[in-house]
């Protein structure tokens, strides 16, 4: 795989270990110097030596491989390319990307002419009827999304269910009512899983857009926006579709003639995930008051929707217990999502969510539940609140070495939360370490989607800016970019600063290009900061040269208008540091045009951008820019006039009609003039 982090493949340890032993089969004779083999596992003790044992070799009769098998063989033997960009993106060389914007665009499209596909398969089945896979390839034919059942029935009910048909379950259930049929209990739950995991709504395909559940405001719910508008969100405010009061849900569970701990189960989860968590909370009160046993999974969500519950963190803390004390009385075992759930309420319990989470991960070692990736980004979340984010080195023995599995939706937010930790500490080290979990077995897969991993890679990167040696910083920038991540314009501002800090100011060109390349150079504050670096000292006349070249670059990105995007303005810093590249390199008519632009932008020079062109004109010896410099000096009336018209007088020979000049420009330069002589 072309986007693993990892770069040791099993393959080398299998030829090492065929080549490290000899291998006989059962039956093969005594006199041979090999390896035995038996119907079981074990460590056999020499003859020569009881001590030193040998390793059994087990040829199995039959293995049954797993349909990957051989495609994870071989993509473990391969490294990931650091030059090449994402695998998805390689299959046209013209949508490449540059930056992450580009590379966030490219993907979604590519993804929507997925969509756009499937469409028209669903849509026009007829089409595309032929089957010419061999073997048959299931979900590129059409789906079979219409109803095969037309009868009122208990079947088509469970047809219409499975089909994720809302509004026709709910349709059919109706007539099914209306027609005395009575439902079994196992397919009113089923009709109620359905309507509470999509919020009694129609789920989005996926070639359909996603946007328009966003649009659909029903009227019953306008009124409740209404009312939140004068007051701060809650988290159930940005959950997607609202649960809506007296909804389908609602009315068949009430309707059902018998109700079992499923269904009060069923409902209590759909609240939660729906934003109804007090409704929730009062559902599992009728529960108790039935004499049912909610599952584990209840327990969960109603942990979760403790914080919209209570609003006082002792009453938040005091209600989880409550709910702690209920599983154990109903003997429900807790998961490594039950704790998470209670480190997601202490998260928002204020300081006394420091030292409750401690005694939470006790309990889970007590109860022999491995924490997941989830459970230590909540603990770096509780402390850091509070300024305490040394327990991260406390995270970091424990999960050293070890390799996770997905167990938590929110485990793929533990790496980015850990190095903003590194950043924020400004520990390499620790940085480098979390990196090597990141490394460790399948682990990279926990990462996240793209923005997370750019998130990553962008903050462990700034912390190498900040602390390494410049030439540690460039070989990470050529294993990172462009395959894991776009650098964006504070990346590439962090990597200038780098090269200042280590003084090797010659290698601004060549970040310069690398800012071209990734679509950045409409960025002001990156051009600026390139052009004051490189205007900053004088170096080396091959090195200067490059400089102006890459001045006059910018200076072509000033000038270019590209269609639909806002023009650069011209700042006064940037126009005075392409002056000042192209006076130490001689190019003084490109100068002379850089102050020209000076009044055309009203802008005003400095002082050390007029003695640099001053510089640059005595060099070519052309006392008339001489002389046209001191007046264009006097028309920005720049207090250094004086001064300029001195060292003109002093450095260059004038004739009557150019001294006379300049006297007309500076007055105060005839007087110096005639005191000298005097």
């Amino acid at each position: 795989m072309a986007g693993r982090w990892l770069r040791h493949g099993s393959w080398q340890q299998v030829i090492l270990l065929s080549g490290r032993c000899g291998l006989r089969l059962p039956g093969a004779g005594k006199g041979e110097s090999s390896r035995h083999c038996s119907g079981s596992a074990s460590l056999q003790k020499t003859e020569a030596d009881p001590e030193v044992t040998e390793e059994e070799i087990v040829v199995p009769r039959k293995k049954t491989w797993d349909k990957l098998a051989v495609l994870q063989t071989l993509a473990s033997t391969i490294n990931r390319d650091p030059t090449a960009a994402h695998y998805m993106f390689q299959d046209d060389h013209y949508l490449i990307p540059r930056n992450y914007f580009e590379a966030h665009l490219f993907s979604l499209s590519k993804e929507s002419g997925k969509n756009a596909a499937k469409y028209i398969v669903n849509e026009f089945p007829r089409f595309f009827e032929k089957d010419i896979a061999e073997p048959h390839i299931p979900c590129l034919m059409p789906e079979n999304l219409a109803p095969q059942i037309e009868e009122v029935s208990e079947a088509a009910l469970k047809e219409r269910i499975q089909l994720r048909r809302v509004k026709a379950s709910v349709d059919m259930f109706d007539q099914l009512l209306q027609a005395g049929t009575p439902l079994s209990l196992e397919t009113s739950n089923r009709l109620l899983d359905l309507l509470c995991f999509y919020g009694d709504r129609e789920p989005t395909r996926e070639d359909q857009s996603e946007h328009k559940e966003g649009l659909e405001v029903s009227e019953a719910e306008a009124p409740d926006q209404r009312k939140r508008k004068g007051r701060s969100r809650k988290t159930s405010d940005f959950i997607g579709p609202k649960w809506r009061e007296n909804n389908n849900a609602e009315r068949i569970f009430n309707l059902m003639p018998e109700r079992n701990a499923h269904s009060y189960c069923t409902m209590i989860r759909g609240m939660v995930k729906h934003g109804a968590c007090v409704r929730a909370h009062d559902t599992y009160t009728d529960l108790l008051n039935d004499r049912h046993t909610a599952d584990v999974y209840t327990f969960n969500a109603l942990i979760l929707a403790v914080p919209e519950v209570k609003e006082n963190y002792i009453e938040r803390w005091e209600l989880v217990e409550d709910l702690l004390k209920h599983m154990v009385q109903q003997k429900v075992q807790p998961n490594v999502l039950t704790f998470n759930a209670v480190l997601k309420t202490l998260r928002k319990c204020g300081g006394m969510g420091k030292s409750i989470s401690l005694k939470i991960l006790r309990e889970m070692k007590a109860l022999k539940i491995e924490p997941s990736l989830a459970t230590f980004e909540l603990l770096l979340a509780i402390f850091s609140k509070f300024g305490s984010m040394e327990i991260i080195y406390e995270v970091m023995d424990e999960i050293e070495g070890k390799t996770f599995v997905a167990r938590d939706p929110g485990d793929d937010n533990f790496f980015v939360s850990a190095m903003r930790v590194c950043l924020n500490l400004k520990d390499v080290e620790l940085a480098y370490r979390l990196h090597k979990v990141l490394e460790t077995g399948d682990n990279w897969k926990l990462i996240g989607d793209a923005q997370q991993q750019s998130l990553y890679c962008a903050k462990f990167f700034a912390l190498l800016c900040m602390m390494e040696q410049l030439d540690v910083v460039l070989k990470w920038y050529k294993e990172l970019v462009p395959s894991l991540f776009y650098p964006n314009a504070q990346v590439m501002w962090d990597l200038l600063q780098a090269l200042d800090t280590a003084n090797h100011l010659e290698m601004v060109p060549q970040i310069w290009k690398e800012i071209k390349q990734l679509g950045l150079s409409n960025r002001t504050e990156l051009l600026e900061e390139v052009l004051a670096l490189m205007a900053r000292e004088i170096h080396p006349q091959e090195t200067q040269m490059s400089f102006a070249n890459c001045a006059a670059d910018i200076k072509s990105i000033f000038e270019t208008q590209e269609r639909n995007q806002v023009p650069l303005a011209w700042t006064a810093s940037a126009l005075g540091n392409i002056a000042i590249l192209f006076s130490r390199v001689g190019r003084i008519q490109e100068a002379w045009d850089m102050l020209e632009l000076f009044k055309k932008n009203n802008r005003v020079p400095s002082d050390k951008v007029m003695n640099e062109v001053l510089t640059c004109t005595k060099q070519s010896n052309t006392p008339d820019q001489a002389v046209e410099l001191v007046k264009l000096a006097a028309a920005f009336t720049l207090p250094t006039t004086a001064k300029l018209a001195r060292r003109v007088i002093e450095e260059f020979e004038l004739s009557e009609e150019q001294k006379k000049a300049l006297e007309d420009a500076d007055p105060q330069s005839s007087d110096s003039s005639d005191s000298d002589s005097d």
